[in-house]
């Protein structure tokens, strides 16, 4: 069986992304179109789903690295903050948006809470599996010298 670790990063997180837009209880919350993402950015996101591409891209970190909690995945999601003149530090994402993500995928059934944090529930793992394969199928139809791999 196909898995979320045999299909490439990006094209799996946007078959996913696609796939929360459907679902009623994964909706952006007001506030997204304005918020920026974390202390390192100067604007808000330009994209127009960058809440389900999140969500997608948070739902993949947690199934391939375990249980995680908000707090790591605002370290994910951060970036290099600019001082002028002196130097770049490290500064972490929106703890907001990382635990509104993980509440609202949890909600949808997709997530569980564990010990240290939230895993993969058996729902959100079928999904994101049945996902891989066809995603898969759709390469495998587009680059039919992918076989072999």
């Amino acid at each position: 069986m196909t898995t979320v670790f045999d299909v490439p990063a990006m094209e799996m997180i946007e078959k996913l992304a696609g796939i929360l837009k459907e679902n009623e209880k994964v909706v952006p919350p007001e506030w997204a179109e304005n918020v920026k993402t974390g202390v390192h950015k100067e604007l808000p996101p330009t994209n127009e789903d960058w809440w389900y591409i999140r969500c997608a891209a948070v739902l993949r970190k947690i199934y391939t690295d375990g249980p995680i909690g908000t707090e790591r995945l605002r370290s994910v999601y951060g970036g290099k903050k600019d001082y002028g003149v002196q130097p770049s530090h490290k500064a972490k994402g929106s703890g907001s948006v990382a635990r509104k993500t993980v509440q609202q995928l949890e909600t949808a059934g997709f997530l569980q809470k564990v010990k240290n944090g939230r895993t993969v529930s058996a729902k959100g793992r079928s999904m994101m599996d049945n996902a891989a394969h066809e995603l898969r199928q759709d390469l495998l139809e587009k680059i039919p010298g992918l076989a072999k791999y």
